[in-house]
């Protein structure tokens, strides 16, 4: 037989831990598992029932787009609504977490135009009701995927109450917030320009645009002076100068605009240029301190100026169109604008009062015609003299081609300039449709508006609404801010087909709208029974009633902004039942600052008075690990479903929380590598907690006036951890929380405490105070790290809290543990972290001992302590051998010497001690503990082993 090593003798009789948690997460596999489970117990059931009689925690989920697969973003976004409910049911509230969707709009009309193409099919041909169907068929399906998406990533929520935008209730309730802003005057219709995408053929929210380089074809136009209001005649045969990104717009000029409090010099060309298209002689009217730009553009290398005169005195100045006598034989007005600047151009603007919104408050201001040149696809009219039937994003040919033919006209003529002056290309950022990709433009179209000012006042409401309302982080108010002070007026209608409609009438004969609420009273009721169907089902004689002729009366189907309908979510989610009004959060991507958050607090504060919320909460961006947006054509992508079945969803939450959600994200291979990494950690953590915890009965706990100081400082340190969690809770600010809790884990726990308290664990005997001790404050670390880490880590939360022996109730149906107040000792955080800097020093020595063949082990180390009298009087008393994990420490008191670990700076010392000095314990090793000690060997019984040991053996034979 072979003979047993001394230590096997005695393994039996080491405590050594004994877990069934295992060391592997296997999160891809379980986590499904553990789904399945929690469905099979009906877990969301008994977290409805425990929120019975709570105060409510409202945080109103903002909808995302029912197309498509959940990207990054979306889980981003929902795991940190996620964590801040379960965070706030762990607290003691009741939690009602409605998901929703938005399910109406232009992409799913898109999606079914696509397959409409594929088969050849025209969509035109199609009835209405039909197409609606479709769209709402496809909607269901990516809401059904997207939900089980969303359950994948441990979000809970009450899924069998999901709300949709395309819900009949939910299309009734956005009806009846029409009415109300029809009913109290806020809505009206106008002709005025909006955002339009030609491809799209639609109107689109400021939310629907995104910016992108675009090359653009930038022009300076001469228009002749024909009416000169100066009494020196300084305007005579002078042109002014206009400079412009967009010649398509020329065509619809019907002013110029300049800056009173601008000075303008009125130039003559001296000498020009090689291929320059002004003449020798020529005068043009510039803002004087834009002279040599413009000079340089437009290839004059010569002039001098005749006059300067401040822009006050073009007050009353008239200019001809460039291209008059070819169907712009109109005048062309000089007015006061305040917008105008010379930052660029010339200091003169042209005004297209149909395609901008400066030239429109300048055109209605000074009764300007406000032209419609432009059809829905982007053609001009077939009625515009010139260009009819051109696209306008075609259009910068023909039109520079027939401003530089009347220059040379005018040239030829000896005339004032009139027409192209220079021409060069500008590439500049430039709003696109984020849908299409395709440049848009301003053009004036009849629109559904909600009016900002004037009667009823609601840019002026929201703002003082915004006073009272909290935002995370802070400086988010300023954006939000900023944008309902700046923007126009709200144009909610978009000429689409899948949506709700803006479901009212106009009187043929006045223009009127009908403001009738036993009309909207019956257009809610309608599509509550049968869904917005009923506007294109029913006749118009249905929802008028009796007493009205229906051939008197538009029927209006242009459908309501989708921003509307998700901003009216309050209405139909909120209020009702156990769900308070206003929420308590919202919480979205700092996008939504022009998007939903500004449109949810417009519409409610239009129709009730005030925010529908309380706290705005911002996310950012996620980006790649290089910093780029994520992109397939860069390969960049990172998709949660990928993550989940790679790494776990458990991973992916980590990550969420470890960073910082305030600013823009960063996530990839790599960075997700770490996340597992920091996440082995803390279940390493989790696993050795359940291993030392192993047969843990009440009986062992000791009281906290009995605890060795050790234990009441790790108690300190978990109750501010507690009070960084509290804290949370109540101000929504997570971020910092988690890598704090970690680094609890890693470096106060892992690093330290267990390792010191590894021998007194496994080694003492069971009814030793200190293991007892050791053991009361693991099962409190225990309780605590299980709860804390349950809102984030959801599945391993769970698992670890169900490995205790016993446990059945799952942790999410758990309160965050009370902390003590007697916990807190703020002199021993100050103690505990010199004396732990004692020990680093003492463990670099063991370390060079080590690489110098001195000792092997640190239980093979003696140290000699040195120590001056003040730090004898402060931590002379401590354990050092078990700090340090050493067999032997011998402590010299240095008379007189300075301190080195103690700020004793006001004394009067000598000078300082040396540092700890590592020699071979002596003695032996006992085959139990393995310290290197003299007394191995004293007991008879057992010869290999010390004191501590042969008594803990003897006790337990």
């Amino acid at each position: 037989m072979t003979e047993s090593k001394p230590q096997d003798l005695y393994r039996e009789t080491v405590f050594l831990p004994t877990t069934s948690f295992p060391m592997r997460g296997s999160l891809p596999k379980r986590e499904p598992e553990m789904l399945a489970r929690w469905a099979e117990q009906k877990l969301d059931d008994s977290l409805l029932e425990q929120a019975q009689g709570r105060q409510v925690f409202m945080l109103h989920d903002g909808p995302p787009y029912a197309n498509g697969h959940l990207h990054i973003g979306h889980a981003l976004n929902k795991i940190l609504k996620d964590v801040i409910n379960r965070a706030h049911r762990m607290s003691g509230y009741g939690i009602h977490y409605v998901p929703g969707w938005d399910c109406h709009g232009l992409p799913i009309e898109w999606k079914i135009e696509e397959e409409y193409r594929k088969r050849g099919q025209d969509k035109d041909s199609v009835p209405v009701l039909q197409f609606r169907a479709e769209c709402r068929a496809y909607a269901q399906k990516w809401l059904d995927i997207q939900a089980a998406e969303f359950r994948r990533l441990g979000v809970q929520a009450e899924w069998a109450r999901r709300y949709a935008t395309m819900d009949f209730s939910s299309e009734a309730a956005i009806a009846g917030e029409i009415g109300r802003f029809l009913l109290n005057g806020l809505l009206y219709r106008g002709l005025r320009p909006v955002m339009w995408s030609p491809v799209e053929k639609t109107a689109l929210a400021e939310a629907e645009i995104e910016y992108r380089d675009h090359e653009s074809t930038a022009i300076h136009v001469a228009f002749p002076v024909i009416h000169d209001p100066t009494p020196a005649h300084a305007l005579e045969d002078v042109s002014a100068v206009i400079w412009t990104t967009t010649p398509w717009t020329i065509p619809a000029n019907r002013a110029i605009a300049y800056g009173p409090d601008i000075t303008y010099a009125v130039v003559r060309v001296d000498d020009v240029a090689d291929g320059a298209l002004l003449e020798p002689e020529s005068k043009v009217l510039v803002a004087e301190d834009l002279i040599e730009p413009f000079c340089k553009a437009a290839g004059v290398n010569a002039h001098h100026v005749l006059y300067t005169l401040p822009g006050h005195a073009l007050k009353g100045a008239v200019c001809a169109h460039p291209l008059r006598g070819q169907g712009y034989d109109f005048d062309v007005p000089v007015l006061p604008g305040d917008h105008v600047t010379t930052e660029a151009g010339t200091g003169l603007v042209h005004t297209a009062p149909a395609h901008g919104e400066d030239d429109f408050n300048l055109g209605r201001q000074h009764g300007l015609e406000i032209t419609e040149l432009v059809m829905d696809d982007g053609r001009y009219a077939d009625w515009v003299p010139l260009f009819a039937g051109q696209h306008v994003f075609k259009a910068a040919e023909p039109v520079c081609t027939a401003l530089e033919d009347v220059m040379r006209h005018a040239a030829q003529e000896g005339q004032a300039p009139a027409g192209l002056v220079a021409r060069a290309t500008l590439v500049h950022s430039y709003p696109h449709s984020w849908r299409s990709r395709a440049p848009i433009i301003y053009r004036a179209t009849p629109q559904w508006f909600i009016r900002m000012d004037g009667e009823g006042a609601l840019r002026k409401r929201a703002l003082a609404a915004l006073d009272d309302v909290t935002f995370v982080p802070a400086q988010s108010r300023n954006r939000l801010t900023s944008m309902v002070e700046g923007r126009p007026d709200w144009c909610i209608s978009r000429q689409r087909a899948w949506g709700v409609p803006i479901a009212v009438f106009v009187e043929k004969r006045t223009g009127e709208v009908l403001r009738d609420a036993a009309v909207m009273k019956r257009v809610v009721d309608a599509f509550a029974a049968e869904g917005a169907d009923a506007w294109y089902a029913s006749p118009a004689s249905r929802f008028l009633g009796e007493g009205r002729n229906p051939d008197d009366y538009e029927q209006v189907f242009d459908i309501v902004d989708v921003w509307f309908e998700s901003g009216s979510t309050h209405a139909f989610v909120l209020g009702h039942g156990d769900m308070p009004f206003p929420a308590d959060v919202y919480l979205e991507g700092s996008d939504q600052h022009r998007g939903w958050f500004q449109s949810s607090l417009l519409e409610s504060v239009g129709t009730k008075g005030i925010a529908p919320f309380r706290t705005l909460v911002t996310n950012g961006f996620v980006l790649d690990e290089q910093g780029r947006k994520m992109s397939k054509s860069l390969g960049n992508v990172i998709a949660p479903q990928d993550v989940n079945d790679s790494l776990g969803a458990d991973i992916l939450r980590l990550w969420v929380m470890n960073s910082d959600t305030n600013e823009d994200l960063r996530i990839g291979k790599d960075i997700l590598k770490q996340q597992g990494e920091l996440y082995r950690r803390l279940r390493n953590t989790l696993r050795w907690l359940l291993g030392a915890l192993d047969g843990f009965a009440e009986d062992e706990r000791v009281a906290y006036d009995d605890l060795p100081e050790l234990e009441r400082w790790v108690l300190h340190r978990l109750g501010e951890l507690g009070g960084l969690v509290a804290r949370a809770v109540e101000t929504h600010e997570w971020v910092g929380v988690y890598p704090a809790l970690h680094g609890f884990c890693a470096a106060d726990l892992s690093a330290f405490y267990f390792d010191v308290r590894k021998d007194t664990i496994y080694c003492d005997a069971a009814s030793s105070l200190k293991r007892r001790a050791a053991r009361t404050v693991l099962d409190h670390l225990h309780r605590c790290l299980c709860a804390w880490l349950a809102p984030v880590l959801v599945f391993t939360a769970e698992e670890a809290w169900l490995a205790r022996p016993g446990t059945t109730q799952s942790i999410h149906l758990q309160p965050f543990p009370d902390i003590p107040a007697q916990w807190h000792q703020p002199a021993l955080e100050d103690r505990w972290a010199t004396l732990r800097g004692v020990r680093r020093i003492i463990t670099t020595e063991i370390e060079a001992a080590r690489r110098d063949g001195v000792v092997g082990s640190s239980l093979q180390a003696a140290v000699t302590l040195p120590l001056s009298e003040d730090e004898a009087t402060a931590f002379g008393d401590v354990d050092w051998c078990e700090l340090a994990i050493v067999s032997q420490v011998d402590i010299s008191i240095e008379a007189g010497s300075a301190s080195i670990y103690l700020d004793t700076s006001g004394d009067a010392q000598g000078a300082p001690h040396g540092g700890p000095v590592i020699r071979a314990a002596t003695g032996h090793k006992c085959a139990r503990c393995w310290k290197v000690l003299e007394e191995v060997g004293t007991v008879p019984a057992h010869p290999q082993l010390c004191l501590r040991c042969a008594d803990v053996v003897q006790g337990r034979a």
